[in-house]
């Protein structure tokens, strides 16, 4: 790695570390990150631009891609391709906490005066969890009829549940694109493809962006406490966090809409099925599959409880719930 960062990008390298469980190298000035491209877009160039809208507006950590030597973005070394991004330095201790982070960025984020077309979600989710919908369904019965296992055996008995779960989110999310009682934060933002509380961690990566409503990151940081957190946890942990970003960001009743929607969708269960499709031995996650299915009563029993545990009145504010929940 330091001849290619020598010879291509006229860099010379004082040391290394390790940030993220990412291997970085130092120069004495910039910190850089080598990624080896197994296709054209490991970063799309919509993220790169995302990425250097934030270092101008402050978020300095944010690593992003540069050019080498004869100015192209991708470099071919040594029989692979490879490509280059740098920072000025990691993010330090802020006084902010944890939801003003978050809402703090996608106010930042709102700001971008374009929306991006390859890498955007924003007013697209209905189209896209039904597209999501259909190409599992194929895809899963393809699997697991060419490779019969216990492990898709248990894909397509949960399928069925996964179909059902999505047609209700989506139902719910066509319904909410009708109420009009939004405001100016509800427009589109930079996000994460899924929020997992990157903004804590030292460095921002452009591979993890995407533009679309707040709620998105909201809705992926709120599933990971419903899944892995007691009741009592996971409601102390939600409230404060979402008590901490309307101090900055308040969320309209079409955004607590979305936000619901966004629950119901079981995008945890899509990730984990699409991350067997990847895999060359997808029996590896039969106990993951089954640990997350065994998971989804007390999931649902949380979602039941959602608006109350955010201190909402969902009959005041004429927001609809499923009852069968």
């Amino acid at each position: 790695m330091k001849n290619l960062l020598g010879e291509q990008y006229a860099i010379r390298l004082k040391e290394q570390t390790v940030v993220d469980e990412k291997t970085i190298c130092m120069d004495g000035e910039y910190y850089y990150l080598i990624i080896e491209v197994k296709n054209k877009e490991v970063i799309h160039m919509e993220q790169a631009a995302l990425a250097e809208y934030l270092v101008e507006n402050g978020y300095t950590h944010t690593f992003v891609p540069i050019p080498n030597v004869n100015g192209e973005w991708l470099t071919a070394y040594d029989g692979q391709v490879y490509l280059v991004l740098k920072t000025a330095q990691f993010q330090h201790d802020t006084t902010m906490s944890h939801g003003q982070q978050l809402a703090a960025f996608h106010a930042i984020g709102s700001t971008y005066p374009f929306e991006p077309k390859k890498i955007s979600s924003y007013g697209k989710w209905k189209e896209l969890w039904i597209n999501k919908l259909t190409v599992y369904e194929t895809k899963a019965a393809q699997e697991a009829k060419k490779h019969p296992s216990a492990y898709y055996e248990n894909v397509m008995n949960m399928l069925p549940y996964m179909i059902g779960m999505s047609e209700n989110a989506i139902q719910y999310v066509q319904e909410s694109e009708q109420d009009n009682r939004f405001h100016e934060h509800d427009q589109g933002t930079i996000c994460f493809h899924r929020y997992t509380g990157q903004l804590l961690q030292p460095a921002l990566w452009p591979v993890d962006f995407v533009y679309d409503h707040p709620a998105r990151d909201l809705a992926e940081y709120i599933r990971a406490r419903l899944l892995n957190h007691n009741l009592d946890s996971a409601a102390g942990e939600i409230v404060q966090f979402l008590q901490e970003y309307q101090q900055v960001h308040p969320l309209s009743v079409f955004g607590l809409r979305l936000l619901y929607a966004r629950l119901l969708f079981p995008v945890h269960l899509f990730d984990l099925v699409g991350q067997g499709f990847l895999h060359t031995n997808p029996s590896m996650l039969f106990d993951d599959l089954i640990k997350l299915c065994n998971q989804q009563i007390d999931y649902e029993a949380k979602l039941r409880m959602f608006f109350k545990l955010v201190g909402v009145d969902p009959q005041l504010l004429h927001i609809p719930m499923l009852h069968w929940l």
